[in-house]
């Protein structure tokens, strides 16, 4: 019986320390399969390394819907010029970790510099124009939370 009890010790013991190390931004937003749009950009624009940084970050994810909302050259487009990719892309990031609970109407300045506005409306919560689909997606290095559209910087 011994050598099971030890068995179930070292797994309680594994399955803690698989919790305690939660997986970064990035490998997050890979895991969760509706962010491949995002992550290629992420790549495109030479941020991967950045959200895999120690942050923390708040990232405003939109799902690879709301990227297909794009027109398809528009898209294209934004891929091959890093500078305003990496311009779009910051636009979707805060610093610090804002958890739901946390989150206040009002303006929020973004890594990008320019300003995102955060309201309810018809009892949905609202990034500018695009609606938060889902919270708090806990990551090592801060917090995610999926957006209906990609955010654009004025």
């Amino acid at each position: 019986m011994k050598p099971i009890s030890r068995l179930l010790a070292g797994t309680a013991l594994a399955a803690v320390a698989s919790v305690a190390s939660a997986a970064d931004i990035v490998d997050t937003a890979v895991s969760a399969g509706q962010f491949k749009t995002l992550v290629t950009a992420l790549k495109a624009a030479d941020l991967v390394d950045t959200l895999k940084g120690e942050g923390p970050f708040t990232v405003f994810a939109p799902t690879d819907e709301a990227f297909a909302k794009l027109p398809a050259a528009s898209l294209d487009a934004l891929l091959k010029d890093k500078e305003k990719l990496s311009a779009v892309l910051t636009y979707h990031v805060v610093s610090g970790k804002v958890m739901a609970a946390d989150v206040k109407p009002g303006s929020v300045k973004t890594v990008q510099g320019q300003p995102l506005t955060v309201s309810t409306k018809s009892g949905s919560v609202m990034v500018n124009n695009a609606k938060v689909l889902k919270t708090d997606i806990d990551a090592s290095n801060g917090v995610i939370h999926v957006i209906d559209a990609v955010l654009l910087p004025k």
